[in-house]
């Protein structure tokens, strides 16, 4: 059995505890990009949030088998490629390739399988002619509809997920020209061929798959059901992810299809949504180059992750600074215990001994923040009260530390790079290893560093290849990354 987390089930508006179909063992399906363009901070906050949730539930001892997909073809896809004179396939392989690189650069975990759209065409048919023959589905010219109405005969929950009645969304729904619905809250299953559009045969014609059916063949099919998790930005509660309960469910016939619908705010830049029109959406890119990982990482957990987050350089600044507050903390606590011990008293005792129980308090409250709806806000406000702990007892002791304090700050430090690797965070980027005494030295090799790194732009890679290798005979290593050229003693 193992411990139990409790999580908020966007269907049931309540929090529960997170129950799965086998003990121990986590299926989770996350709705992934429609790569028609760079990813930006809204894809990121959702995929860091599934990313770090995977690793807490692995690191409690949980198998998570994590599905993500790529919807590679779409409308949009489709008039980006019109706009660049390309195939959308070309257009949706470029982006893919760039996400995958931000994904890494960001330091996520790789899901297990992540499906294309493009290579389940034969699925979605059949799972079509499925829902036909069950009387859930008819089809109108070259098109295929669900029929909202008739789902309802038997299942009666069409709207729950969303929390709206289905006359109101009959009320608010649009019926676009050329549309063949029975009724305006049916959705498409099938899309008749357009010219210039891909199309792939099928019994009702030549055409392509509509988007709600994509993501029920393939969570079903990699999955099976009931799915244990399946999460998203609540921009897709509706009509996506309701309209893909309808489908899942008229397919299995089981109710729920899913246990638990786990949702991530929306991210504002500058108290305004992201659109092209207002120039403001951020490619994670952009945002990496200005930051670094760990910072936009911290910045996404340290809000609640069903809250709404307003992104600002502000905001991004203060988590920058919360970082460097934090490795300041780490690398004291290395310099500290590096020095000579000082004499033992009672009360460098008692620091050591508040300290010590601060980090056994503080370890403690962090799995019980996020065994409670994966509240990261909290956990990490238990970390930072470590962090000033440190600096704080480092300050106050100009004469150096006792024994039993070095003793309780290397305690704190280990508690604190633990508790950031459970949720994803780069220790290697926040521990600057310097010895004691040497900044000139550092800042020589820093500077060397820097040379390499202009050699190699300028191609003159050989000259380079000998900076490397002359810094690596004096114990040196130089790690590339896709955030700059990192160094550390060996």
């Amino acid at each position: 059995m193992k411990p139990a987390v409790r999580l908020y089930n966007t269907l049931t508006k309540r929090k529960e505890l997170l129950s799965t179909r086998v003990d121990g063992i986590l299926t989770m399906y996350v709705c992934g990009l429609t790569p028609y363009d760079s990813m930006h901070i809204g894809h990121a906050r959702t995929f860091v949030l599934f990313d770090a949730f995977r690793r807490y539930l692995q690191h409690l001892g949980w198998s998570v088998v994590h599905i993500q997909n790529w919807t590679d073809i779409d409308d949009k896809i489709v008039q980006r490629a019109h706009e660049r004179g390309r195939t959308a396939r070309e257009v949706a392989e470029e982006f893919i390739t760039e996400a995958l690189k931000d994904s890494k650069a960001l330091g996520m975990l790789h899901p297990h399988i992540m499906p294309r759209v493009t290579h389940h065409i034969p699925d979605i048919i059949g799972s079509i002619e499925n829902l036909i023959s069950k009387g859930y589905a008819y089809k109108s010219g070259g098109d295929v509809y669900f029929s909202v109405s008739r789902y309802q005969q038997d299942f009666s929950d069409y709207g729950d997920l969303s929390g709206q009645d289905t006359e109101e969304i009959r009320a608010g729904a649009r019926v676009e020209p050329g549309e063949g619905k029975r009724d305006p809250v049916d959705f498409a299953l099938w899309k008749a061929a357009k010219e210039g559009e891909p199309t792939w045969e099928s019994p009702w014609g030549p055409g392509r798959p509509g988007w709600h059916i994509e993501c029920s063949v393939m969570s079903l099919k990699y999955l099976g059901h009931p799915i244990d998790l399946h999460g998203a930005a609540v921009e897709l509660v509706f009509p996506h992810h309701e309209n893909e309960k309808a489908q899942s469910q008229a397919l299995t016939g089981g109710k729920p299809v899913v246990r638990h619908w786990m949702h991530c705010g929306v991210v504002n830049v500058g108290g305004e949504k992201m659109s092209k029109s207002l120039g403001n959406v951020i490619p994670v890119a952009t945002a990496l180059r200005q930051s670094g990982a760990n910072a936009l990482r911290l910045l996404f957990l340290s809000s609640h992750y069903r809250s709404p987050l307003n992104y600002t350089d502000a905001l991004l600044a203060g988590s920058s600074a919360s970082l460097h507050r934090l490795s300041e903390a780490l690398i004291q606590c290395q310099r500290g215990t590096a020095l000579p011990a000082s004499q033992e008293s009672a009360t460098t005792l008692q620091t050591a001994q508040r300290l010590m129980e601060l980090g056994e308090q503080s370890s403690s409250l962090f799995y019980e923040a996020l065994s409670d709806d994966f509240n990261t806000a909290e956990a990490l406000g238990y970390v930072f009260r470590m962090v000033g702990s440190i600096l704080t007892t480092v300050a106050l002791q100009k004469d150096g530390l006792s024994p039993r304090q070095k003793e309780a700050l290397n305690f704190l430090s280990t508690k604190i790079q633990n508790l950031l690797s459970v949720l994803g965070f780069d220790l290697c980027d926040l521990i600057e290893r310097k010895p004691v005494g040497d900044q000139t030295a550092d800042e020589l090799i820093g500077l060397l560093v820097e040379v390499r790194q202009r050699l190699r732009a300028q191609k003159q890679y050989e000259m380079a290849d000998w900076i490397r290798s002359l810094l690596g005979e004096r114990g040196i290593v130089l790690e590339d990354t896709p955030s700059g050229t990192r160094w550390r003693r060996q």
